[in-house]
């Protein structure tokens, strides 16, 4: 795969709901300020949707995103979307337009096709843009889904990029759940993890402080 190496920031989480929607629209609010910005989700899976004004569909997220970072969505900005239908099957749109109906085992069939989609979706976003704010989907170290991952290990191997990891204190075991993932990744994709969000923390920052040290104090070979 060749390596996209342009000004980006990936941002994963521990699990799905931790908050990566939220951060990625604060980030693109604030580089907004001195950078042209556009955010970019490789594949979302929703039924909330938006309709372009070119007429094309993409997951609302995105769109919110975009509207923060003072541009107007695009069909690029999440080049793949998957609707689900029920008894396993999703409707896939593919840069905005109904492209098919797959079972899980019929959409990574595909996975190369869609590799290709979102390669020159980011293409065409970096020719207008300056910086891609990136978020990936659900958990980042689903193990058995490192093959054809194209929204967390697919976009970091394919940008480069440098990552956030955003977990979620309020669900408990924020910790295990940051260490955890980063144990888990890759080699090549861990090495790109340069610092931590810990979400929906309420109280005294000082009760973080222990565990904020052990984490840094981590074994070499983990980062």
């Amino acid at each position: 795969m060749v390596k996209m190496e342009k000004k980006s920031i990936l941002i994963l989480g521990t699990a799905s709901h931790v908050g990566k929607s939220s951060v990625v629209t604060a980030i693109c609010r604030i580089l907004s300020r001195n950078y042209r910005v556009a955010p970019f989700k490789a594949q979302n899976m929703s039924l909330n949707s938006w309709i372009t004004k070119d007429g094309k569909e993409i997951g609302i997220a995105q769109a919110i995103q975009a509207k923060a970072a003072g541009t107007e969505p695009t069909a690029d900005m999440n080049p793949v979307l998957l609707k689900p239908k029920g008894d396993c099957v999703s409707q896939v749109i593919l840069l905005g337009e109904p492209y098919a109906d797959k079972s899980a085992g019929q959409y990574y069939d595909s996975i190369e096709e869609m590799q290709a989609v979102l390669k020159g979706a980011l293409e065409r976003l970096w020719k207008e843009h300056d910086i891609i704010v990136m978020e990936g989907a659900g958990g980042a170290a689903e193990i058995n889904l490192y093959e054809r991952d194209i929204v967390n290990i697919g976009t970091a191997r394919l940008t480069q990029a440098p990552i956030i990891l955003v977990g979620d204190i309020e669900r408990g075991g924020v910790f295990a759940s940051l260490y955890g993932t980063i144990a888990l990744l890759p080699d090549d994709v861990r090495k790109n993890v340069k610092g931590f969000i810990i979400n929906k923390f309420r109280g005294d920052p000082e009760i973080l402080k222990p565990g904020l040290k052990q984490l840094e104090e981590k074994p070499e070979s983990l980062y």
